[in-house]
């Protein structure tokens, strides 16, 4: 093997494992990771032992993960009673969309969104990133550019006549306006945007968040919405992005994320085209040896966990039954946390 190869290789491996023993559970409802001085990926992969009486949305929710995300990562786990014992892929460790890194991005077919506070003395640039529910297929999230024209507390939900003529055609009809509460779809805090009736904000239904549950909106788990509510000046700009196939680096190697397309915002070219197209995108002029066929097969599967597509690495599945976990014994956030309420400190306290 020529020696570039070989420290390619090395690279990858070590920088896997590293990120396996790194146990970066959050401390704070937030998850916010200084931006990177080099390469474009913050967070660590990580691997839990599930050793109560838990289930995927619970793990998901402890380590601001969406339920796409964790399922997506873990195939063939039962969500609801993985069992004690199992194993569990926690994919902590993203790429970032692509530049500028200013204000809040949210990129759909990832189900995420990336807040770049603005720096200051006393704090250095960093991102803020948490899983989001978006629209459903009949009822798209719009993509594009505006900004957060409000900030609303205990927010009233005044039920558009569109959907309220589809709740009466279900037989669960609703009130022309829903009071504020933990009952309220909208939660307990909003971001209003510049597009009509959209809104970034918290839900009643958390176990949704990571998944097509909405009229267009986005959703935020409670504790996340309450975490930038304060944060966020108005004004701040938001762009909505379809960005299927995340590409970044990290230590000379080069990743890809790849995530289901956005039916509503269909990409001419195949799942593996579109892939090969990104990664040729985000390299531009650079000369770098890449595995083309690795690049293909991932743009035809939904693959969260990032995947090395420098030639001579090693995927990170193929390493993941070496992988260290650390024991998860952490009781269930139960039927009370699904309202619009954040579960009270220490509900699941980080390991």
């Amino acid at each position: 093997m020529a020696p570039m190869q070989f420290m390619l290789r090395t690279i990858a491996l070590v920088a896997s494992l590293v990120a396996c023993l790194s146990w970066t559970a959050k401390s704070s409802p937030a998850a916010e990771f200084p931006l990177p001085s080099d390469g474009t990926i913050v967070g660590a992969l990580q691997m839990v032992s599930v050793e109560s009486d838990v289930t995927l949305f619970d793990i998901a929710r402890h380590f601001d993960l969406g339920a796409d995300e964790i399922m997506n990562s873990n195939p063939g786990v039962d969500m609801w009673v993985p069992g004690h014992g199992r194993r569990v892929l926690v994919p902590t460790e993203f790429i970032l969309p692509p530049r500028p890194w200013t204000g809040i991005v949210l990129n759909l077919p990832a189900r995420r969104l990336y807040y770049f506070p603005r720096p200051g003395s006393r704090r250095p640039a960093s991102v803020i990133t948490f899983p989001i529910g978006i629209g459903r297929l009949d009822w798209p999230t719009p993509l594009g550019r505006t900004t957060i024209v409000a900030k609303i507390r205990n927010p009233s939900w005044v039920v558009p006549k569109t959907i309220l003529a589809e709740h009466e055609r279900a037989g669960e009809p609703l009130p022309a306006v829903v009071p504020p509460g933990p009952d309220n779809p909208m939660g307990l805090l909003a971001l209003r945007t510049g597009l009509p009736e959209v809104f970034i904000h918290g839900t009643n239904e958390p176990w949704g968040v990571g998944s097509l549950v909405s009229h267009g909106c986005i959703h935020l788990y409670p504790e996340d919405v309450a975490a930038i509510f304060d944060q966020v000046p108005l004004g701040t700009e938001v762009r909505i992005i379809d960005a299927p196939n995340l590409v970044g680096d990290r230590n000379g190697v080069v990743f890809l994320s790849a995530f289901q397309p956005m039916n509503d915002y269909p990409d001419l070219d195949s799942p593996a085209a579109a892939a090969v197209k990104a990664v040729m995108a985000y390299l531009g002029d650079r000369r770098v040896d890449i595995d083309w066929n690795r690049v293909a097969a991932v743009g035809l599967q939904t693959r969260t966990v990032l995947t090395p597509v420098s030639t001579a690495t090693i995927d990170v599945l193929e390493l993941e039954p070496d992988m260290p976990a650390r024991p998860y014994r952490f009781p269930p956030y139960g039927p009370e946390a699904n309202s619009a309420v954040p579960p009270p400190t220490g509900a699941a306290p980080s390991p």
